[in-house]
């Protein structure tokens, strides 16, 4: 590690994507993640390489190519076969240091939050956390502010350049990380110049997951690359899994999502019910926007919106919700989009396919009786 210099940008070359298992089960966001590294190595003309750590988890590996990984580097370790900080990244920081990759994308889930952290210091490079947004090619990158931001023209036209230690700067190849800043209010662009690789956690949820491709996955190259985990790397060890059963609701997996938003305030516990019943009808989930959670009606699992969870179901129900631009975000690119709100100049409806202006509290119950009775007479 002493002899890595990672200074100079031509010594590195790739996009990578950590691929995180649980028990030899892929994780969803690894698809998200390998489908995002495709587009982003199209963008500088690079492979796309997925990173799976574990024990006996080559069988597995394949499966990347078919959302567009050109190749699988497997670390293969029973020091690996549960996640610790400790083995997660010596293993995954000696395999930069001996491949070096420009890019390193992981989920910003649980594990992807703990270890992404500990692996950019160890490598003393920068890391950009909970992204939703990824971008290297300039032109596409200029689009996405002209059509996400408040930015003049001017200022955008002349982001090419910036200024590092006094000097002009290309960005041109850089890694452009758009995350939520100060609560979701701000929208923040980083690039890391000076140092590789660039690192960054994505949410999960944010990235569209490619459509499965069994002649890529057959053409996937796997290789095996050397573990060399001691005693003296392991600082903790793991005596026991144990599986605590809490039911969570799925957002990110759901096919319909029914959320509610400060609109149910003057009657929450009936707002919610509706909201139960109309999901349950129509085979979905229930979700909130952030004053929901923030006002404690509902647990942050619910979240939908910048600082929670991006969703793309197929039905995105919005009831009482005024549809600030954080929660917008996080639902706005839904197949269908059904508003109910009683403001007939709430910004949802900007976005909605079907709009209906009225009490949620009387129109609820409407849907769901003409929801029933369609489901009824198919039956």
């Amino acid at each position: 590690m002493s002899e890595f210099v990672n200074t100079n940008p031509a010594d590195f070359k790739g996009v990578w994507v950590f691929c995180e298992q649980r028990q030899g089960k892929m994780m969803p966001t690894s698809f998200e993640l390998i489908s995002e590294a495709r587009k982003l190595a199209d963008e500088l003309g690079v492979e796309v390489c997925g990173l799976l750590l574990g024990s006996n988890v080559e069988g597995i590996a394949k499966e990347l190519g078919g959302y567009g990984a050109d190749k699988v580097y497997i670390c293969d370790d029973p020091a690996l076969e549960t996640y610790t900080t400790d083995a997660y990244a010596k293993a995954l920081c000696d395999a930069v240091v001996e491949k070096k990759p420009e890019i390193v994308l992981f989920g910003a889930t649980n594990i992807g939050r703990d270890l992404a952290p500990r692996c950019a210091a160890r490598l003393h490079t920068g890391l950009t956390a909970d992204c939703t947004h990824l971008d290297v090619d300039m032109d596409i990158y200029k689009q996405f502010l002209r059509d996400n931001s408040t930015l003049p023209a001017e200022r955008i036209d002349g982001l090419s350049k910036i200024k590092v230690n006094g000097e002009d700067h290309s960005v041109e190849r850089d890694l452009k990380m758009t995350r939520p800043a100060f609560g979701g209010h701000l929208m923040a662009s980083i690039v890391c110049p000076r140092f590789r690789p660039c690192m960054s956690t994505v949410r999960p949820g944010v990235m569209k997951r490619a459509e499965f491709d069994q002649a890529k996955a057959d053409a996937c190259v796997v290789e095996k690359l050397a573990v060399k985990i001691g005693p003296e790397d392991l600082h903790t060890q793991v005596l026991e899994v144990v599986k605590a059963a809490k039911e969570l609701v799925d957002l990110t997996g759901a096919s319909v999502v029914v959320s509610v938003g400060r609109g149910i305030s003057k009657d929450v516990e009936t707002g919610i019910k509706l909201a139960e019943e109309l999901a349950s009808v129509l085979g979905g989930v229930v979700g909130a926007s952030r004053a929901v959670v923030d006002s404690g009606w509902m647990t942050a699992d619910h979240q939908v919106g910048q600082t929670g969870k991006t969703v793309h179901p197929h039905i995105y129900v919005a009831l009482g919700i005024s549809g600030a631009i954080q929660h917008l975000a996080g639902m706005q690119d839904s197949e269908y989009i059904i508003a109910v709100n009683k403001n007939d100049s709430a910004p949802v409806f900007e976005v909605a396919d079907w709009g209906i202006c009225g009490d949620l509290f009387k129109v609820v119950p409407m849907l769901i009786e003409e929801f029933k009775a369609a489901f009824a007479s198919k039956a």
